[in-house]
């Protein structure tokens, strides 16, 4: 079983040996001084309000909800892993499981600071939990991701607890054992979760009527739109742990996982993209040729603006979807490392795509004969808000990197070569 794990000899496992403080934090200034520019343009955005932005009442959403939508589907690979490794038993994707929970962490913990912003009053954040709206589906979104944090805050704890010089406490020791013992309760609950906001993030632009672009005919009780933000999430979350494992290798210098495992996470990944691509393509058919012709709109009339012709929707289905799920899970090409990480990089800008087609394409477009095409160009502060949340993520990976153990190494063996 050993041999098999350690087929490349080139994997080392993480180590005790790290590379100087100097250095390290040499590494972090940079994105020290993008988080300090975000946090600066997020509290012009609180004092002073969205009067900040260029957005306005009839361009409500804009890069914020992008950015919030796109990275709550790249975190999928959190929820999607535990739920592998946990309830499906997949114990050969163990070795990646912490370095996904802290990747979900600060994808979801991003989002909501993003959208704290977003709201423009977040001392009135609490007025969602008090003051419902039950007709809307954003409030069972709020409800299941504030709850979907939490539950990876509960992850990540036992993670950090495992520190070195944490576990020299008896008392941090005895609690660490006790979370990780509720782990598969959690992995089970945050699958759940994240299930149903998935969908309904999706299904809250299926049910506009009023933006026949994405209205969507409803499968029992939700719209179509519902299950492809599900499949597409759980298709590209495997794929973004790829990318970031990968790169995490690049900057170190180590090989943090064997090659046997990127090939796992790459077939799960390029399977349920095929699903998805499948579910697309008869989802844009319909609405082609049935949905959008009974709202009152020739499907050729979304496609006569520059920005978003054919191309895109060619794009997003067949070089973004069909082309990296085949790459994914033919098997010449995902024994090479460099086809597999193209191969993940395409899924994940599919997705990324999608999101972007789904939040600023929908509301660029008229909804009325008479309407007008909106042009939308993000502010500096919405840009550096932007970049700011990117800067958190890679700082806060970084020092869970240093500290703590991301990744596991196999029992009874000692991998680490000195000098890599």
């Amino acid at each position: 079983m050993a041999s098999s794990v350690l087929a490349d000899s080139r994997w080392i496992a993480r180590g005790a040996e790290r590379t100087s403080l100097p250095q390290f934090l040499l590494w972090l200034a940079p994105w020290a001084v993008v988080l300090a520019a975000g946090v600066y343009a997020a509290g012009l955005c609180l004092f002073y309000g969205l009067n900040q932005t260029n957005m306005d009442n009839r361009f409500a959403f804009g890069l914020w909800i992008f950015l919030d939508l796109g990275m709550i589907a790249l975190g999928a690979g959190a929820f999607f892993t535990g739920f592998l490794v946990y309830i499906l038993k997949r114990v050969e994707l163990k070795p990646i499981l912490n370095s996904a929970v802290v990747v979900g962490f600060i994808c979801y913990s991003g989002a909501i600071a993003i959208l704290m912003i977003d709201v423009g009053q977040p001392l009135r954040a609490w007025f969602t939990f008090w003051h419902p709206n039950t007709h809307s589906m954003l409030t069972e979104v709020t409800f299941c991701i504030s709850c979907y944090l939490l539950v990876l805050s509960l992850e990540y704890l036992p993670i950090l607890l495992r520190n070195r010089q944490l576990r020299k406490l008896p008392s941090f020791l005895v609690f660490e054992h006790q979370l990780h013992n509720l782990v598969p309760v959690l992995a089970g609950v945050g699958a759940l979760l994240s299930f149903f906001h998935q969908g309904s993030l999706g299904g809250l632009y299926g049910v506009l009527r009023g933006r026949p672009f994405a209205f969507r005919e409803g499968f029992f009780i939700w719209p179509s739109t519902f299950f492809l933000f599900i499949l597409s999430a759980i298709a590209s979350g495997p794929s973004f742990l790829i990318l970031v494992t990968a790169a995490v290798e690049k900057v170190t210098g180590r090989r943090l996982v064997p090659q046997e495992l990127f090939r796992r996470l790459g077939f799960i990944s390029g399977v349920l993209l095929a699903i998805y691509v499948a579910a697309k393509s008869i989802d844009t058919l319909i609405w082609l040729n049935v949905t959008s012709p009974s709202v009152g709109f020739a499907p050729w009339q979304y496609y006569i603006y520059k920005p978003f012709g054919t191309p895109i929707l060619f794009t997003e289905i067949v070089l973004l979807g069909l082309l990296p799920a085949f790459l994914l899970t033919y098997p010449r090409s995902a024994s090479r490392r460099r086809w597999l990480l193209t191969a993940a990089a395409l899924a994940c800008a599919g997705v990324l795509l999608n999101r972007f087609v789904l939040t600023v394409q929908t509301l660029a477009l008229p909804t009325l004969a008479f309407d007008e095409f909106l042009q939308y160009t993000p502010s500096w502060q919405e840009a550096a808000s932007f970049g700011g949340v990117i800067a958190y993520g890679v700082i806060v990976y970084s020092l869970s990197y240093r500290y703590l153990p991301l990744f596991a190494q196999p029992k009874g063996q000692n991998t680490h070569v000195p000098g890599n």
